[in-house]
């Protein structure tokens, strides 16, 4: 993402009209242009090159400290070809919203509105349209795909189990059709989510249900009275008129005046070819200089090992080692008094998730550990939750899936099928278990099970020791829940953004004044380069042509499913593969793709 004017505010100048609530010679409208989809961590190399491409803490952070700025007294967020995800708009809407409390009015601007840009808009004072553009609230649109049977023509049977009714992971791979108890998790999860976005267009516009379904039944508000009169948009505005329109508003001339918000980089010289390289020699530093409080990100599917910028569908993921030492740093590190761990992940290894949780226990006992969770704390994330002191939630944040997949893919048929004749041979009674020809019999299946029964009853009891009084009879099995939901079973405490969770954590420690500190820390550019193309140093041979249509597979799989739902399903794929080097996963690899 970028914010031009975007990762710029831009402040303009308007007089006030006389008796308008903001009495003034002039007005100060700060506009903040929102342009693809932000990130929920921080680049590594921020501190080198800056932030071009500000999260979504930083845009939310930009809007709230407009309310301590002098010259502005009101602010219009444009949306320009925004890709927001649900929690991501109600987070930067929660912003807007202390703004407008504040006193500033907030305006938000865009040339079309879907479901996420009604919900974030809903948060302003005004809704503004581009004049000849459309509206549409079309409701929630889930579609999840099933297999079974492509796999069964192309001769590949999922050998997956799952414990826990209610989980789902397998299904995947392994039906046609959802189970019972599948759709029943899925109905009640996606009813969560609609009945939230309802509720918050309800409230933040003061709507009725009536016209909500108007709206929704009409799909596409296209005319300007229409639009208007569903009390969803306030004015249809021509940008190139917006100036006049606002000023009509509030009265008075314009001046703008450009802000920066993004973090400034190391100055380097790109012309001096010794600066360039003294460049890769530099070392970041990621330790405080006042008290602080770390912020530790848990992002994609959880792995052993280290974490990585770049997996196979392009995905970040999540290593235990890379996030057991970022622990340790920010434990040992005295000037951070508080550590708040932000997840966004559908979970993955057993192993690494329980080296993290062990990781996170360790802090605590020096330090208070909160949890803010961003889309997702699914099975592997929830487990390394429910090891925070307290969890906040956005309301559309999805916890829970408490069960356990593992298994293997047998493709004996397809070796058949395309006469590949593989031979196999082996030492030991369990040498065969994952080999790739050979199905499992009843004996294998029920050893697997009772494994993976034995991993099911430690995550049961994580979340027991973790969530005190918490009934694993509604919550255990797989359940998915949200917001004020899971709050009401006991998975969570709090509904608020990653900017709530760090105020109060401040001010139950105290702190007036405080650093936020990333971890994992920033990297050096020789290693931020190392990460990216570690696999072409240490093998050209691997990126030849293959390599190239293999990028171009997966740019048409993005291009095809949607910039949205793209990351949804590269997250799912890459928890499943991690069946190829551990059996048994703490995933979701179901992936939900809401439309």
């Amino acid at each position: 993402m970028r914010i031009n004017a975007g990762v710029t505010i831009a402040t303009l100048f308007l007089a006030m009209a006389a008796g308008s609530a903001l009495a003034a010679d002039k007005l100060g409208v700060a506009m903040i242009e929102i342009t693809g989809k932000p990130s929920d961590t921080p680049s590594p190399l921020a501190w080198l090159l800056g932030s071009a491409e500000p999260t979504t803490l930083e845009i939310a952070d930009g809007i709230r400290a407009l309310a301590d700025d002098s010259r502005v007294d009101a602010c219009v967020v444009r949306l320009k070809d925004a890709e927001l995800g649900l929690t991501q708009a109600q987070e930067i809407g929660e912003a807007i919203s202390d703004l407008s409390e504040s006193g500033k009015p907030v305006h938000v601007f865009a040339e079309g509105y879907t479901n996420v840009e009604l919900l974030l808009a809903s948060f302003a004072d005004e809704v503004i349209v581009q004049s000849g553009g459309a509206v549409s609230l079309s409701g929630m649109h889930m579609e999840e795909i099933y297999l079974a049977d492509t796999l069964s023509w192309i001769g590949v049977k999922a050998e997956l189990i799952q414990v826990g009714d209610y989980k789902g992971a397998n299904e995947q791979m392994t039906r046609n059709a959802p189970s019972p108890e599948w759709s029943r998790n899925i109905d009640q999860l996606l009813d969560g989510l609609y009945g939230e976005l309802r509720s918050t267009l309800s409230t933040n516009r003061g709507i009725s249900d009536a016209q909500i379904d108007h709206a929704m039944e009409s799909i596409w508000l296209a005319d300007e009275a229409s639009q208007i009169g569903s009390g969803l948009i306030d004015a249809a505005v021509d940008l190139a008129v917006l100036e006049e329109h606002l000023a009509a508003r509030h009265g008075g001339r314009i001046e703008w005046i450009n802000i920066d918000i993004v973090t400034p980089g190391t100055k380097i010289d790109m012309t001096n070819p010794f600066a360039m390289l003294g460049a890769l020699s530099q070392r970041p530093s990621n330790t405080p200089e006042g008290p602080a409080i770390a912020v530790v990100h848990i992002a994609g599917p959880i792995v052993d090992g280290d974490s990585s910028i770049s997996g196979l569908f392009g995905e970040q993921s999540v290593g235990s080692r890379t996030i057991r030492n970022a622990l340790e740093e920010a434990r040992d590190e005295k000037l951070v008094k508080g550590v708040i761990l932000r997840i966004d992940s559908p979970g993955g290894s057993a192993i690494a998730s329980e080296v993290i949780w062990q990781g996170v226990r360790r802090v605590a006992e020096r330090k208070p550990v909160w949890v803010s969770v961003g889309s997702m704390a699914a099975s592997g994330g929830y487990y390394i939750a429910v090891a925070g002191d307290r969890i906040y939630l956005n309301p559309s944040s999805i916890v829970g899936s408490i069960g356990v997949v593992g298994g293997k893919i047998s493709m004996g048929e397809l070796y058949d099928t395309l006469k590949v004749r593989v031979v196999s041979r082996s030492r030991g009674p369990g040498a065969a278990i994952f080999a790739s020809s050979k199905a499992w019999d009843d004996g294998t299946r029920a050893l697997v099970r009772a494994k993976m029964k034995e991993t099911y009853d430690l995550f049961e009891s994580r979340v027991s020791a973790g969530r005190e009084g918490i009934d694993l009879s509604k919550t255990a099995g797989g359940w998915l829940f949200t917001g004020d939901r899971a709050i009401e079973l006991g998975m969570a405490d709090e509904i608020g953004s990653l900017a709530a969770t760090l105020s109060d954590m401040a001010d139950s420690l105290g702190l007036v004044e405080f650093e936020v500190i990333d971890y994992p820390g920033p990297k050096g550019l020789d290693e931020f380069i190392e990460d990216a193309i570690g696999g072409f140093v240490r093998g050209p041979g691997i990126a030849g042509e293959s390599s190239q249509r293999g990028n171009a597979m997966l740019a048409l799989a993005r291009a095809v499913i949607g910039p949205q739902a793209w990351p949804a399903v590269r997250d799912a794929a890459a928890s499943l593969l991690q069946l190829r080097r551990e059996p048994v996963l703490l995933t979701m690899p179901q992936a939900i793709i809401i439309r």
